[in-house]
């Protein structure tokens, strides 16, 4: 089965491409499950799809069903139904569960979708829901066999500055290395975000370059990563810009156990990294064992960790993980855990 738009090895690179030249060719096949973070590519992908389709006929031909409570008479007709003035028919089933299916709706499933004709496409899109097909049922192994699964996954850091760098010049502006990256990181690395960021960047900055101070003038930080600038102010020791960001983010709403959650996992992230320069390992290894997709936010996690030891990292952890308990087994105000972790850290340093 192909999965597209994964970003650690050739192949999946070489697949994504496939399907995209499949689309070009109007050759796309006969079944689909479209999912995954990136909806930038998800949406790009499905709107070259439904292009297939003729103009105009789209009443006709284009066919559009919920996966909640499908109809497998509805979803049979719209399959087999004859394309009207186009060359191409295209079903779309938003958000379906399959392991809600009864025996008998999952068995009619596996039927109408063994028979798709040639001029039929019919793609699954999952937008909230998660796209879960048990192979372990034997109906699902006929629908499986048949599908092209497609996740689509975040791009990797040298796509992302050379997709921003396009969208960029595309309104006459530049953008430097560095504010490519620090864009990604404020924006949490996914495309629909920073495609609304660069046309916010282009109405707003006066010259035809974007740097660094614009980004972070202009772009609204995701609240992962606002989290990881307080995070960061931490780890350097900046006690004011630490409580300054962490009021920020209860401005935004943000859930304090999602904001533990972030804290903690980044603070685990620099203890490791302290741990793989004192075995001598190197960035991509961090990358690998911290589960960090962007090589620069590893290297500064690894400049973090060699100003600092290793005795205050696992002091963090402890302190971070036990507001975690804290917030998930007491009454008290998540807000007021956070707070106190965050002057606590501080209070604790130059302590062993």
């Amino acid at each position: 089965m192909a999965s597209y738009g994964k970003k650690k090895d050739s192949e999946s690179g070489a697949e994504y491409l496939r399907l995209r030249e499949d689309l070009k060719a109007g050759t796309p096949r006969a079944l689909y499950a479209f999912y995954g973070q990136e909806r930038f590519l998800l949406e790009d992908c499905l709107k070259r799809l439904r292009a297939l389709v003729a103009p105009g006929t789209e009443g006709f031909n284009h066919h559009r069903l919920r996966g909640k409570g499908l109809d497998m008479s509805a979803l049979r007709e719209a399959v087999d139904a004859l394309p009207a003035f186009s060359e191409r028919t295209l079903t779309e089933i938003e958000d379906m569960d399959f392991s809600k299916l009864s025996d008998g709706d999952r068995k009619e499933l596996a039927d109408i979708l063994s028979d798709i004709p040639d001029y039929a496409t019919v793609v699954f899109v999952f937008d909230t829901a998660e796209y879960k097909l048990d192979g372990r049922v034997k109906v699902n192994q006929a629908i499986k066999k048949r599908m092209t699964e497609v996740e689509f996954c975040p791009m990797d850091e040298l796509s992302l500055t050379k997709w921003l760098a396009k969208g960029f010049a595309a309104g006459g502006k530049r953008v430097t290395r560095d504010a490519a990256r620090e864009l990604i990181a404020m924006t949490g690395g996914l495309m629909t975000g920073m495609r609304t960021e660069v046309e916010k960047l282009i109405s707003y900055v006066p010259g035809e370059a974007v740097d660094v101070k614009d980004i972070r003038a202009i772009v609204t930080p995701v609240p992962e990563a606002a989290a990881w600038e307080l995070t960061d102010a931490i780890i350097l020791g900046r006690r004011d810009e630490a409580l300054e960001r962490l009021a920020e983010l209860y401005k935004m709403n943000e859930a304090p156990n999602k904001i533990s959650f972030y804290i903690s996992l980044k603070l685990r992230q620099l203890l490791m990294a302290k741990i793989c320069l004192e075995n001598g390992a190197g960035t991509k290894a961090l990358m690998g064992l911290a589960d960090i997709r962007f090589e620069f936010q590893a290297r500064a996690l690894m400049d973090a960790a060699k100003r600092t030891d290793k005795a205050r990292c696992a002091r963090m952890v402890r302190m971070a993980s036990r507001a975690a308990l804290d917030m998930n087994s007491t009454s008290r105000d998540g807000e007021e855990i956070l707070t106190m972790l965050v002057i606590k850290i501080f209070a604790a340093e130059g302590r062993p």
